[in-house]
């Protein structure tokens, strides 16, 4: 049975950062959003957490389904653990591949792949990781399927898809393609990407929302694309990379100066609240068939 939500969508409690100035002239997005998300408990190396929740050890093999660029497969190499690694762009396993190999003596796989089906045997990872990918499929429930399969028993999850406010506020802005294959083709509610991870036969166990920086960003992005008269009618993309257009840097430098405000973090906290990039689940495969039963029972 799916649990009232909206009391779940919370960022976990964070400790208050020391205030810190900005440096003078522009900040780069990419620097202001890693901030952000460290602020939410992303990427805590002392404790190996790529969520706060979300532990990786050298124990572990941790599948990263639509690595993209790579941030959590790296991030597993750091802390000793196997990895597997798939996304549909050749170019993106390639590079990342070599990355790898470079930072790892470890038995690592890289695969470009769909994903339905993988090449891959069941239980092949006790970490699974699939970060804003199930927006992009036309039918989700047997793409979570293929993820529980290759889960071992008492495998983790780490789980997230854009939230439909910050998307809805895209469609006023962003080009028709944004929400066209290959790209955005699903908006989850709360309650639907709750009811696809746990009809999967999941067990959650954390969820919250992340992000407010990045729907900003993206819509500063989309109206600066538009400034200077570029074509958006075909294919784009849909996550932002450098260079960065003036309006971002100067949305990231008013973003940094808002964080290092005395209470800074609690708007920032009330923000992601209210207009969240991404919603984000913690899961569990149960060790036994009768788990989740008895769970939703």
């Amino acid at each position: 049975m799916i649990r009232r939500l909206l009391s779940r969508l919370r960022p976990a409690p964070l400790p208050m950062p020391a205030p810190q100035p900005a440096p003078a002239g522009g900040v780069s997005p990419r620097d202001a959003g890693l901030h952000d998300a460290i602020l939410d408990g992303w990427f805590l190396n002392d404790s190996g957490e790529l969520l706060k929740g979300f532990a990786i050890s050298t124990d572990d093999t941790l599948l990263d389904v639509g690595c993209g660029e790579g941030a959590a497969t790296l991030f597993a190499v750091r802390q000793g653990a196997s990895v597997i690694f798939t996304d549909s762009e050749h170019d993106k396993v390639r590079d990342l591949a070599r990355q790898v190999d470079a930072q790892s003596d470890k038995a690592n796989l890289g695969l470009v792949s769909n994903s339905l089906p993988l090449p891959l045997a069941d239980g092949c990872a006790s970490k699974v990781v699939c970060m804003e990918v199930l927006e992009h499929i036309d039918q989700p429930e047997p793409f979570m399927a293929e993820l529980v399969r290759m889960g071992r028993p008492g495998a983790l999850y780490l789980l997230s898809v854009p939230a439909p406010v910050g998307e809805h506020l895209q469609k006023g802005i962003a080009p028709a393609s944004y929400f066209q294959a290959p790209n955005h083709v699903q908006i989850f509610s709360p309650e639907r990407f709750a009811a696809l991870v746990e009809g999967a036969g999941l067990v959650i166990e954390h969820r919250q929302a992340t992000g407010f920086f990045w729907v900003m960003g993206m819509i500063f992005f989309w109206a600066s694309e538009r400034a200077a008269g570029r074509d958006l009618s075909g294919a784009v993309r849909d996550h932002i990379q450098a260079p960065y257009p003036p309006l971002m840097e100067g949305w990231a430098k008013t973003w940094q100066d808002l964080l290092a405000q005395p209470n800074g973090l609690a708007i920032k906290q009330m923000l992601d609240q209210f207009m969240p990039k991404s919603q984000v689940i913690i899961a569990r495969k149960p060790v036994d068939a009768d788990a989740a039963s008895r769970r939703t029972a």
